[in-house]
């Protein structure tokens, strides 16, 4: 994931912090816009995992704080719902002049009512998902509720949301009353995925309900299973982000992945050492692989490691050869399961003749085969599963020649 620091100004003048995600490639086939959940951040790490995920599927996307968090400029109590939109209409329109219009919304509780408001607005947005959004933009106003007596006395007060002091006036809570999501979401006619959690504590699911209820086909709605409002495990934002990624592709035209420029090479990988530990992208022409370490070693264990991809390599080749053999055969093979364990060994424990003492690389590969096999034809399959050309590539003398380009 390539990621990219911008300076956005929004109608008032004021700048906009924000990072546009970029995938391994850095040529998105289109770009997606996020906007986070109210009193949030940019920086969250469930906003940094979907996008994440997002560019795993094609996406450049831009993510943003809104005026008066995070590091913008602004203060909070101009941040009120219509303030929220307009950002959004702003940084939509960057996307339109330096990179290409966002064809995506995406929006994390309030940050879902205001991508659907916004994408009302938009032609060039063809979907919308939300994650945990409300039904009625004045339902956020019960966080600071009590704050209200004294608004009417006093005009600014300071309020406490989420253990955070924040000031607003009586604009920002009024300009909450203002939008009607219910009748914007029953006129949007845009492809609309509703996320929620079943046991959220913050916008209970019946908000969810009545979003779906209200919206034209197409429209879906995905459980966030035992998930919190915020996404707070990983797991959890990880899997919204796929989904989305997924989701999204049957309302956009299927494009070819332009790699990077790597002098005819059939792939490349890319690893942005300031934005991750050890999650690295990988680019074919058609199909994009990510790569992690898992956590016990300081990754993020967003994908397999290079080990498991060694693997799954001598996996897959095997079962490709076995199921040409056993066609040309015309064999009862009806399915063919290739199970594949990497370790290291010590070369006398294998009882190896003519090789040094010490550890050495030793892959595990054990077959299962479904169908009407004698045990002859399956002694031949297991003779065939080490002539494919993963095997003997992996058993020959291989060079390796490295350049710096």
């Amino acid at each position: 994931m390539k990621s990219q620091k911008l300076v956005i100004e929004n109608e008032k003048g004021e700048k906009l912090q924000a990072y546009l995600e970029l995938p391994a490639n850095q040529n998105p086939n289109y770009f997606a816009v996020f906007a986070h959940c109210f009193t949030c951040t940019s920086t969250l790490s469930a906003v940094k995992n979907i996008s994440r995920s997002l560019t795993n599927h094609d996406f450049g996307v831009l993510r943003f704080d809104f005026t008066g968090l995070g590091r913008s400029e602004g203060e909070f109590s101009d941040s009120h719902f219509s303030s929220n939109v307009s950002d959004l209409l702003a940084v939509s329109a960057y996307l339109e002049t330096h990179y290409k219009a966002p064809a995506l919304m995406v929006g994390h509780s309030l940050g879902g009512a205001a991508v659907i408001v916004t994408s009302s607005k938009l032609e060039s947005v063809k979907a919308v998902a939300t994650i945990g959004a409300p039904a009625t933009v004045d339902h956020v106003t019960h966080l600071f509720s009590h704050g209200f007596d004294d608004i009417e006395d006093k005009g600014d007060v300071e309020v406490n949301i989420g253990g955070r002091p924040f000031n607003i006036n009586k604009e920002f809570v009024d300009d909450f009353s203002k939008t009607d999501l219910i009748a914007i979401t029953e006129n949007l006619r845009k492809p609309l995925l509703i996320m929620h959690a079943p046991f959220d504590a913050i916008v209970p699911i019946d908000n969810a309900e009545r979003l779906y209820k209200t919206a034209h086909h197409p429209k879906s709605f995905v459980s966030l299973d035992q998930a919190d409002h915020l996404l707070t495990n990983s797991r959890d934002s990880v899997y919204a982000g796929n989904v989305i990624g997924a989701w999204v592709q049957r309302y956009f035209d299927a494009k070819d992945s332009d790699i990077l420029d790597t002098q005819g090479e059939q792939l490349v990988a890319h690893l942005n050492l300031k934005e991750d530990h050890f999650t690295t992208n990988i680019q074919t022409k058609k199909h994009t692989l990510v790569a992690d370490e898992p956590e016990s070693v300081g990754g993020d264990d967003f994908g397999p490691s290079p080990y498991d991809y060694l693997s799954a390599s001598l996996a897959a080749c095997t079962a490709m050869t076995l199921k040409l053999y056993a066609e040309r055969k015309k064999w009862d093979l009806q399915e063919v399961y290739v199970y594949i364990t990497y370790s290291k060994k010590h070369s006398q424990d294998l009882k190896l003749d003519g090789k040094p003492a010490g550890k050495i690389d030793y892959l595990k590969k054990t077959l299962k085969f479904i169908g009407d096999l004698d045990d002859k034809q399956k002694e031949r399959l297991k003779e065939i599963a080490s002539k494919c050309p993963v095997h003997k590539t992996l058993q020959s003398d291989t060079e390796i020649e490295t350049s710096i380009e």
